[in-house]
């Protein structure tokens, strides 16, 4: 498992920690949850979503891969 040190406001940090004591949970479970929540999963899982979209999807990986780019084309302009 990986280690992080951040720097947070002091008011946010001191309501980390009671939001912790509270919950009786670790503050880095709580600090996971809301990374999860807010959509930052590992590699795999995001591999595992689009693999999942693919399947129910009925497109062959080139008519998937014919949207995808029709898409991007149209978000950028």
């Amino acid at each position: 498992m990986g280690r992080l040190t951040i720097t947070l406001d002091d008011s946010l940090h001191q309501a980390l920690k009671e939001a912790s004591a509270r919950q009786g949970r670790p503050i880095g479970k709580i600090i996971e949850e809301g990374l999860l929540l807010r959509g930052i999963k590992p590699m795999e899982g995001a591999r595992e979503l689009v693999a999942k979209a693919r399947r129910h999807s009925g497109l062959s990986e080139e008519e998937a891969l014919e949207v995808g780019l029709a898409e991007t084309r149209k978000a950028r302009s």
